[in-house]
């Protein structure tokens, strides 16, 4: 994720990044009442309150949502219910039509789901803006015109203040109307990128919506732009404003540091971003130009972050030995391969929520790092191609379990339906892996849902995260690329693979050169490039309900990564636990220095001794067998693969019994690679 510093202030009212965790975004203001500081020339009042107004943005008006009951609206206090827009910050005069707000509060409608944001009066009266005229980035400032502005109204400036004076912090506090509070001008502080300026720092209170709004001295002149607090004490920070007067006229100035990382790994990518362009220009074109830098400097940024990581990136980088070598895992719930503080690469994430569908459906969801990872298992009586082909029948069974939630006046009510997303796309991972994705916009919250959908056959395992509008793009980048370090097995009853294999764009390459031949009471076969096997009713029963797990993972074969079958098991009870189960296994050859483990089995395997060695062995309430086949000699070498046959049976079972099964499932087991 491309992070920009600077950009967001942490008193910006609600145009900050997290805007979209806001359950019930935006404050109302019926109209502006002036909190008069004792101190201030009473004379003074009328003129800052004419020259200082709210940053507002309109309310939506259409909600894609439904929910399980009507919002209990009426809970909520008369402003906010009956308000059309939203406070966000504070805009103030400077002279016939020129306007000032902090940059921020401004670039909280870039891709807003909200309205354009606009300038509201004491009176209630709402101005449209029409052209941005100054701007920058890293000092967080801009300046603008209304399209039919009010009266000449302007603040006086004062760019020379004095230390230690009484000063007036101007603002929407808190979305409560224009408040005036006073405090000390305490001392200047250099700008953190390289002291280019220094902001004035002041005791007067500020909150959330004070930014933007004008800092004035104690004759009511204006010298500042209300911009944040400090971090560590009890300070505001203000932009001084001969910077705004200063700043070169008709241009947009983008200078700041930024950073990108992803959450495979801790290193950051960290840079600048620099970018000019012209003004003045109307809100919407200003907002297309800064998108389209914004979204190559974040492109950028990511790709000089992959070329520095390009050595150690998983499968081919150190530490990914013990992933590639270890024995196949089989876990139907997502993991992201992740590189440790240790420099190895491992998996991450498991299911911390369970839910419970009708017709033996199921959602399981947790997360990793900043994203979500859901399994999704298709009710059986949802149509396999309405599942697989319509987004919005996938996430109204996610909204059935009650996950998704709007807090209302306290209450929290049940979201049903997101509605229909607004982009419908295709992303191929490295490993030609096919994902859905699908943006689902949140208007209340003024936020994005984002999911990477990848089809398995006994439904959907997803790649989730929620965004704020102008992140979209980067979020976007950011999953593209994690979608390629998803480590997931492909699991079904044997019903379901056969409806999946049916639609061939739902398929990895992989699975294209892979064919099941089921006949059902009968015979099981299975043939892939590397190996195939069959059997008949005689080892284990066959039938729609038999669970089929292809544990695909990540290995190398002959110096190449590859995304392949490592692992094929066949249950005989799809509910059971403790099941009958056949399972054929590939093995590599470990490098030499890696776990003593994995070559201690390399050398059970090759010696076809204990477990694998032909001899039944009670595992519990299960009685087991293994043997060992190799590929065909080349040149008399030693094999770098093997693969292990396996029956297991509930129950006591004689060795007889179980060296029969294992022989009729060695004899049908024909491998073809060396």
């Amino acid at each position: 994720m491309y992070s920009l510093h600077g950009v967001i202030r942490q008193i910006g009212g609600r145009g900050n990044r997290n805007a979209w965790l806001v359950l019930l975004c935006g404050i109302g203001l019926g109209g502006m009442s002036v909190a008069r500081a004792a101190t201030l020339d009473p004379a003074m009042l009328p003129k800052v309150e004419a020259a200082t107004f709210e940053v507002v943005q309109a309310k939506p008006t259409a909600d894609p949502l439904t929910y399980e009951r009507p919002l209990p609206l009426e809970l909520l206090p008369y402003q906010e219910r009956t308000d059309k827009y939203y406070s966000i910050g504070t805009a103030f005069a400077i002279g016939h039509n020129r306007y000032v707000t902090a940059g921020h509060v401004i670039m909280a409608g870039l891709g807003s789901l909200w309205g354009a944001p606009e300038l509201r009066d004491s009176k209630g009266h709402v101005y449209a803006i029409d052209k941005i005229e100054k701007f920058s980035l890293r000092k967080d400032f801009v300046v603008f015109t209304l399209a039919s502005p009010p009266s000449d109204d302007a603040l006086a400036t004062n760019t020379r203040p004095g230390l230690n004076q009484v000063v007036y912090a101007v603002g929407n506090a808190l979305g409560t109307g224009i408040v005036i509070r006073d405090g000390l001008y305490t001392s200047d502080t250099p700008e953190q990128q390289d002291g280019s300026w220094k902001w004035m720092r002041f005791s007067a209170a500020a909150s959330p919506g004070n930014s933007g709004g004008p800092l004035l001295d104690s004759n009511g002149k204006l010298i500042g732009v209300v911009l944040m607090k400090s971090a560590n004490e009890n300070l505001n920070y203000a932009l001084p404003i001969s910077e705004v007067l200063d700043a070169p006229a008709n241009q947009a100035v983008i200078d700041t540091r930024a950073a990108y990382q992803l959450d495979i790994f801790q290193t950051v990518e960290n840079g600048m971003f620099k970018a000019q362009f012209a003004l003045p220009m109307t809100l919407g074109d200003f907002y297309r130009n800064f998108q389209e830098r914004a979204n190559a400097s974040s492109q950028a940024e990511l790709k000089a972050l992959l070329a520095k990581e390009s050595a150690n990136l998983f499968p081919h980088g150190a530490g990914s030995s013990r992933l590639l070598f270890q024995q196949t895992r089989l876990n139907a719930f997502p993991t992201l391969i992740v590189r440790g503080a240790n420099g190895e690469w491992g998996r991450v994430g498991s299911s911390s929520e369970h839910y419970t569908l009708s017709g033996n459906g199921y959602v399981d969801f947790g997360s990793a790092g900043r994203n979500g990872l859901v399994h999704l298992r298709r009710p059986d009586g949802v149509d396999p191609a309405r599942f697989y082909g319509d987004a919005t029948t996938q996430m109204d069974l996610l909204a059935q379990t009650g996950m998704f939630q709007r807090s209302v006046a306290g209450e929290k009510i049940k979201i049903t339906s997101l509605g229909k997303p607004i982009l419908e796309a295709v992303h191929t991972d490295r490993w030609q892996r096919h994902w859905r994705v699908e943006v689902w916009p949140l208007p209340y919250a003024n936020g994005f849902g984002v999911v990477y959908s990848l089809p398995v056959p006994d439904g959907s395992v997803m790649l989730t995260r929620m965004t704020p509008p102008a992140n979209l793009h980067d979020t976007r980048l950011d999953m593209d690329q994690l979608s390629s370090f998803i480590h997931v097995t492909y699991e079904g009853t044997l019903a379901q693979w056969s409806s999946f294999l049916k639609d061939s764009t739902l398929l990895p390459a992989v699975l294209k050169n892979i064919h099941l031949d089921v006949d059902y009471g009968r015979r099981f076969s299975y043939t892939s490039p590397r190996m195939s096997f069959a059997y008949g009713s005689d080892v284990q029963a066959i039938t729609p309900d038999n669970m089929l797990w292809l544990g695909l993972r990540f290995f190398m074969d002959d110096g190449k990564a590859v995304w392949d079958v490592g692992d094929v098991d066949v249950w005989k009870d799809s509910t059971s636990d403790n099941h009958d189960n056949v399972n054929i296994q590939r093995y590599m050859a470990p490098p030499p220095g890696l776990d003593k483990d994995m070559s201690s089995r390399w050398q059970l395997l090759t010696q076809r001794q204990f477990p694998y060695n032909g001899v039944a062995r009670p595992d519990g309430d299960l009685m087991e067998i293994d043997g060992v086949v190799a590929p065909a000699s080349v040149d008399g070498k030693s094999p770098a693969v093997l693969y292990t046959a396996f029956y297991g049976a509930a129950g006591t079972h004689p060795q007889a019994e179980m060296k029969h099964k294992l022989d009729l499932l060695m004899k049908n087991l024909k491998i073809k690679e060396h």
